[in-house]
């Protein structure tokens, strides 16, 4: 069973930035172009969300 103190947590938990001191310029860019491919993919999450609502929408609408 779950404890009482779980349910109130955010279920989802920001991640902390990731240290850069330690990484090479190679390593910042490799680094840069994955955000760059994770914004692509919540962009596309984001575009899919908003036309399933307003296909719900139209098919709501009296």
């Amino acid at each position: 069973m779950a404890r009482e103190q779980d349910d109130l947590e955010p279920r989802h938990r920001k991640v902390p930035p990731k240290p850069l001191d330690g990484l090479s310029v190679e390593e910042l860019a490799d680094y840069v172009a994955e955000l760059q491919a994770e914004i692509v993919r919540a962009e596309a999450a984001i575009k899919a969300k908003k036309s399933h609502a307003a296909a719900a929408a139209l098919f709501f609408k009296k």
